[in-house]
C-alpha cells in the first residue's frame, strides 16, 4: 500500500478521517495488515470481500470457514484465523449491545438480542427459551438445526426440556436464512402444535419469533398466537 498516494492509504486515512470514511475493503485491509508476495493487502481484500458471495460483502464473511478463506490466493491459516476472530469479535459486540435491554415480554428486544446469532446462518435453526414465574432466563436449547418442519420438531422433546428447567413459560425463535421472516404454513403448524402441549402441561408458549436479515416477526404482535 506504500506505492498509494498518502490521502488513499488506509492507516492514513483512519488517522486523517476515522475508521467510518474507510471502504469495507480499506477496513479489511488494516486489519490483515499485509498482503503476500506481488498481492497488496487492499487488493487481498477485494479479493476476499468477492469470495463471500454476498451483495454486502461484509455479511459474507460470517458464513465463511476458515478453509473457505483460504482458498483465496495470498491469505494463509493466520489470515483465515484473524478474519474469522474478526467477525465473532463484531457478533459480540452487536449481541452485548443488546443484552442491557433484553426483556422476554418485549418482542423486539428479544429479536435484537439473538439477531447476530442467527442472521448469518445459511441454515434454519430454532432456539427454545425456558423462563421462570418472572420472565427470567432459566436456560436455551437448540432444539432444530435444517429445514423447520413440523413433522420433525417434537412437542414431547420442547416439554421434557421445559419441565426439566421447571419452566414455566417458553420462547421460541429461528431464523429464515432468506431475510424473509415472514411465516410459513409449517412455522404457523409448529406453534400451534406447541402451544396446545403446552397448555395441557400447563407451560405457556410467549411467543415465536421468526429471525430475518434485521428484521422479525413475533406471532404474538401479529395475533397470530393468543391466549
Amino acid at each position: 500500500m506504500k506505492n498509494l498516494p498518502p490521502e488513499e492509504r488506509p492507516y492514513e486515512k483512519c488517522l486523517k478521517y476515522g475508521p467510518s470514511r474507510l471502504t469495507d475493503a480499506e477496513l479489511l485491509a488494516v486489519i490483515i495488515r499485509t498482503g503476500s508476495k506481488g498481492t497488496k493487502a487492499l487488493s487481498l481484500a477485494k479479493d476476499i470481500l468477492k469470495l463471500s458471495g454476498a451483495p454486502n460483502g461484509l455479511l459474507g464473511l460470517h458464513r465463511l470457514s476458515v478453509n473457505d478463506l483460504m482458498q483465496v490466493k495470498g491469505v494463509g491459516k493466520v489470515k483465515a484465523i484473524q478474519i474469522k476472530c474478526m467477525t465473532e469479535f463484531s457478533r459480540r459486540i452487536a449481541k452485548a449491545g443488546a443484552a442491557d435491554e433484553l426483556c422476554f415480554s418485549q418482542p423486539e428486544t428479544i429479536a435484537r438480542y439473538y439477531m447476530e446469532d442467527f442472521r448469518h446462518l445459511g441454515q434454519e435453526q430454532m432456539l427454545l427459551m425456558m423462563l421462570n414465574t418472572k420472565n427470567k432466563l432459566l436456560g436455551e436449547q437448540i432444539i432444530s438445526k435444517g429445514t423447520v418442519n413440523a413433522s420433525l420438531i417434537s412437542p414431547r422433546e420442547i416439554f421434557l426440556e421445559a419441565l426439566h428447567y421447571h419452566a414455566v413459560s417458553i420462547v421460541l425463535i429461528h431464523n429464515h436464512p432468506s431475510g424473509d421472516p415472514s411465516p410459513s404454513k409449517d412455522d404457523l403448524r409448529i406453534t400451534k402444535r406447541i402451544q396446545e402441549a403446552g397448555s395441557m402441561l400447563g407451560i405457556g408458549l410467549l411467543d415465536h419469533i421468526i429471525l430475518g436479515d434485521r428484521s422479525y416477526v413475533s406471532l404474538r404482535e401479529r395475533k397470530i398466537l393468543l391466549g
